[in-house]
């Protein structure tokens, strides 16, 4: 890649997946090797696509182009017009979008988000040089549909803390800090492990759960003792949280659903970045990383396996603190950022 590479990133809003594969991953580094990168919001009215698509055209001419997720229609339609004017055009994704607009078990209003951008994918592929999908299932999906696919895993962004939080046991004076810091798009994985999550806040007093759901928290779960239960944050407001924020366990449940199967495995990254040790459902894309008593716990779908993987975490805190720092040391190598800084400059102008 050369020093006078030009790369933009022509964003719909999706900030987090802007950041976890290329802003705040690569992009640090290609910066100091001399390469420009900008963000340019796309936006949603059709006028202004047409008008700021001039000086878009005017200051980017040959860039390298990354999308993610999707476009504005108005956008998409100048970009079709203009295609020729600009370089390598890479289209990532970090979720199966036509899955997701099917799967009755989500949010009504996600889902139509979904099928919006479902709906105009193909012609976001037509565009693309290469699709980069954050997993190799979610990548298998594509192989059909696109000459050119690749597989990103995510980058981990976030500083490691240390683990002084594992010196006490879990005790009623300092309760063991457990965790579920999904989005919406996980509500009923998280339904299907409540009732573990119920006995064991109703059997014990060492531990504190927190479920980053506000007012979409279940009614079990949000009556129960020693619960929190914060709104989701904007993104950057929650990097500053997960910064703050320690846990000890963190629970990442993963029912089998087609949506799911092209999840990624950033929860593990997002576990250990808050100094935790994960119980995961055991299937992919977990079963890829977590060694089951090593760096986290791979658990069947049932609440009775989900509560004895937590009391075993609770009950034996000097080996669950050993898996904790084993994941910390497993987090830094399969997500390196110098992986994602490695894939982006490998990508050349095409026109």
């Amino acid at each position: 890649m050369s020093s006078e590479t030009l790369w933009v990133v022509l964003s719909d809003g999706g900030q987090p997946t802007e950041d976890i594969y290329f802003l705040e991953s690569a992009a640090p580094e290609l910066r100091r090797q001399g390469v420009t990168i900008e963000r340019v919001v796309a936006s949603r009215s059709f006028g202004a696509a047409w008008l700021h698509g001039r000086t878009f055209l005017r200051q980017y001419s040959g860039a390298n182009l990354l999308l993610c997720r999707s476009l504005p229609h108005a956008w998409l339609r100048w970009l079709e017009h203009h295609r020729n004017a600009f370089g390598y055009i890479a289209y990532l994704i970090d979720d199966d979008i036509a899955a997701a607009a099917l799967d009755t078990t989500l949010p009504n209003a996600y889902r139509q988000r979904m099928a919006r951008i479902a709906h105009l994918q193909p012609r976001l592929l037509a565009l693309s040089d290469e699709l980069v999908a954050c997993s190799e299932k979610l990548a298998q999906r594509f192989y059909a549909r696109h000459p050119h696919v690749s597989v990103l895993t995510p980058p981990l962004i976030a500083s490691l803390p240390a683990l002084e939080h594992f010196i006490q046991p879990p005790s009623a004076q300092a309760p063991w800090q457990i965790g579920f810091h999904g989005t919406r798009a996980h509500l009923n994985d998280l339904l299907y492990i409540a009732p573990a999550l119920w006995a064991l806040q109703q059997g014990r007093k060492d531990t504190q759960l927190e479920v980053m759901l506000g007012k979409h928290t279940p009614k079990q779960l949000a009556e129960l003792p020693r619960i929190k239960t914060p709104a989701p944050l904007p993104w950057h407001a929650f990097r500053r949280y997960q910064a703050s924020r320690q846990l000890h366990i963190g629970v990442a449940p993963l029912l089998e659903t087609r949506f799911n199967q092209g999840k990624s495995f950033i929860k593990f990254l997002d576990i250990t970045a808050m100094g935790g040790v994960g119980i995961y459902s055991n299937r992919y894309p977990y079963t890829e990383i977590v060694r089951h008593g090593e760096n986290g716990l791979l658990v069947e779908d049932s609440p009775q396996a989900w509560q004895a993987g937590l009391q075993q975490l609770l009950n034996n805190p000097q080996a669950t603190a050993a898996m904790a720092r084993q994941a910390a040391s497993d987090a830094l190598k399969i997500g390196d950022p110098h992986i994602a800084l490695t894939f982006w400059q490998s990508k050349k102008r095409c026109r």
